[in-house]
């Protein structure tokens, strides 16, 4: 019951930042304006492209090798289709468990 009202707590308070952030005037602007004013500033704009063209190359790579294991699945996937093994559960379907002897 504890874990109910300490999440509860936490989306109060969530809720009451954005609710402030979004309406109280901090000079010309609210919290949000501010942040939306910082980030669409040149530095932080230069900050963005330097971390592209550092970052990019890991991207990329992270990026062929996860089509790379999605392509592979689909491509297992679709091979177990195809030899009717996929999904069956049958007892037929090269299980390496071991037959049970009877005395």
């Amino acid at each position: 019951m504890g874990v109910v009202f300490k999440l509860i707590g936490y989306l109060v308070v969530i809720l009451v930042i954005a609710y402030l952030g979004s309406t109280v005037k901090l000079g010309k602007r609210t919290l949000f304006g501010h942040i939306q004013a910082i980030w669409a500033s040149p530095e932080a704009n230069d900050l963005k492209e330097g971390v592209k063209e550092t970052a990019g190359p890991a991207v990329d790579k992270i990026k062929r090798g996860a089509e790379a294991g999605i392509k592979a699945i689909h491509e297992g996937s679709a091979a177990e289709w195809a030899n009717g093994s996929a999904g069956s559960g049958s007892a037929g379907s090269g299980s390496a468990a071991p037959a049970h002897a009877t005395p």
